[in-house]
C-alpha cells in the first residue's frame, strides 16, 4: 500500500497541471459544503444566543387559555385556577435539572404608572424572593428588596435601566417617588442582568427578532402586588435549569405539572399550563434556516458529481498511457489485485488531496464571508472528517472502471500495443 501512494503522488507530481485540473471539481465541491456548512452552524449558533442570551437557562411557564398566553390585564382571575402554594413549589423545585424556581405576577402594558407628569407603558412585575436571582438581574445603584419589604407589605419598587431612560429620562432614579394604580411608591434601586447581552443584529429581520425596544419595568414585592392590582392571581412562573439542552423537557415537566395541580374546575378543559421554551424556537428558526441551505449543499455536491467524472476521465486516460506499463508488469507476475489496487490507490489519493485543498479553502472562504458580511461561521470538525473520506470515496467510485479495465488488460496485447 505504501509503495501504491509513492507511486501515485510520484504520477500526480509528473503530470501538476493536468492533475491540478483534475482535482479542481472536489476543491470547488468540498470548499463550498465547508464554507455552507460553517455558515449553517454559526448561524444556528448565533440564533439560539440571541433567543436565549447569555446562558440564564430560564423556562417561563404560563397560565394558556385554547393556545393562547391567558392575560390578566384584560382578563377577570379565571374560576377553578388557584395560585402555587409552597407545596407546589417544592415539587417544582424537584424536577429533574431544576435548580431554582419564581413565582410572579405580570402586566406586560402597565397603566396609571407616573412619575411627575410622565407616564409609564413598559412591563409590570409582582415578584418573589428568588425573582432576581433566577433571572440573573444584579442591583446596579441604590439596594434591593429584603425580607422586611416583604413581610411589611412595603410599598417599594426596582427598575430596569431601560425604565431609568424613559421615566426618569436617565437621571438617578434612587430615593424618588412614583404613583402606580393611585399609591406612592418609593425606587429603592435599579437592577440588570449581571451578564449584559446585546444579540447579534445584522438585518431588519434580525432587529424585528431580537432588538428590545421595550420602555424597561417595574418590580415590587409580590406580597405588595395585591394592593395595586388584584389579590389571588394565578402566578407564573419561571424556572432556572442547570444546562440549556434541558429547557425544553424541564419546561414541559413543570408545565404537566402546574396543570394538574392548579386546574381545580374540571370543567376548565380549555385552560392549561404552557411553557415558552427560547430553546425550542431557537430551534424552529434553525430548521427554517437549515432548509434552505441544505438545498444550496445539493447544489455544491454536483461540482464533486462532476469532479468525480473528471477523475474517471483523467484515470482512463491514464490507463490508455499507460498500457505498456500494465502489460510489462503483468508479463512478469503482476496479478489482476494489484493492477486494481495500483490504479484505485492512485484515483483515492487524487480526490483525498483534492478535498483536503478544499477543506483549507473551505476555512479560508468561511473566515473572508465571516469578516466581510458580520455572518458568524463556526467550523466543524465531523463536517471536514466526512468531507475528506467523501473525497476518497468518490476516487474509489469513480476510478474503479479504469482500473478495473487496466486490471483486465491482455498482457500480449498491450505490449504489442505500444
Amino acid at each position: 500500500m505504501r509503495e501504491n501512494i509513492a507511486l501515485a503522488f510520484q504520477g500526480i507530481w509528473s503530470h501538476k497541471m493536468r492533475s491540478v485540473l483534475t482535482m479542481l471539481g472536489i476543491i470547488i465541491g468540498i470548499a463550498a459544503i465547508i464554507t455552507i456548512v460553517s455558515t449553517i452552524q454559526g448561524t444556528n449558533e448565533q440564533i439560539k444566543e440571541n433567543l436565549i442570551g447569555a446562558g440564564n437557562n430560564v423556562v417561563t411557564v404560563q397560565l394558556n387559555q385554547n393556545g393562547y398566553t391567558y392575560d390578566m390585564s384584560w382578563n377577570s382571575i379565571p374560576d377553578g385556577v388557584r395560585v402555587v402554594t409552597d407545596q407546589t413549589r417544592q415539587e417544582l423545585e424537584s424536577i429533574d435539572h431544576v435548580e431554582k424556581v419564581s413565582l410572579y405576577t405580570s402586566r406586560n402594558y402597565a397603566q396609571q404608572v407616573f412619575y411627575k407628569n410622565t407616564s409609564f407603558n413598559g412591563e409590570m412585575y409582582g415578584v418573589d424572593e428568588n425573582y432576581l436571582s433566577v433571572y440573573g438581574y444584579q442591583v446596579k445603584s441604590g439596594r434591593g428588596f429584603t425580607k422586611a419589604d416583604y413581610e411589611g407589605c412595603r410599598k417599594v419598587v426596582l427598575v430596569d435601566t431601560n425604565a431609568v431612560t424613559s421615566l426618569f429620562g436617565g437621571e438617578d432614579p434612587v430615593d424618588k417617588t412614583v404613583e402606580i394604580q393611585g399609591d406612592v411608591y418609593t425606587v429603592v434601586g435599579v437592577v440588570a442582568l449581571s451578564e449584559e447581552f446585546a444579540p447579534t443584529i445584522t438585518s431588519m429581520r434580525d432587529y424585528q427578532l431580537y432588538a428590545d425596544t421595550s420602555s424597561g419595568a417595574i418590580y415590587m414585592p409580590d406580597t405588595t402586588w395585591p394592593t395595586g392590582y388584584r389579590f389571588d392571581e394565578p402566578q407564573n412562573v419561571a424556572i432556572k435549569v442547570d444546562s440549556t439542552d434541558a429547557m425544553t423537557t424541564a419546561g414541559k415537566a413543570a408545565a404537566d405539572l402546574l396543570t394538574e395541580n392548579q386546574i381545580v374546575d374540571p370543567d376548565n378543559s380549555e385552560f392549561d399550563y404552557r411553557s415558552q421554551d427560547m430553546l425550542e424556537q431557537a430551534q424552529q428558526l434553525q430548521k427554517m434556516s437549515e432548509s434552505t441551505n441544505t438545498q444550496l449543499i445539493w447544489i455544491a455536491s454536483i461540482s464533486l458529481l462532476v469532479g468525480g467524472i473528471g477523475v474517471m476521465n483523467i484515470m482512463l486516460v491514464s490507463v490508455t498511457e499507460r498500457t505498456a506499463e500494465i502489460g510489462l508488469k503483468k508479463a512478469i507476475g503482476a496479478k489482476k489485485k494489484r493492477i486494481l489496487l495500483q490504479f484505485l490507490t492512485e484515483s483515492a489519493v487524487l480526490t483525498s488531496l483534492g478535498g483536503i485543498i478544499g477543506v483549507v479553502s473551505g476555512i479560508i472562504l468561511a473566515q473572508l464571508i465571516s469578516s466581510m458580511m458580520q455572518i458568524p461561521v463556526s467550523i466543524s470538525p465531523p463536517a471536514i472528517v466526512i468531507a475528506v473520506v467523501f473525497s476518497t470515496l468518490i476516487g474509489v467510485i469513480f476510478g474503479m472502471l479504469p482500473a478495473i479495465q487496466a486490471a483486465n488488460l491482455n498482457p500480449i496485447e498491450a505490449l504489442r500495443r505500444d
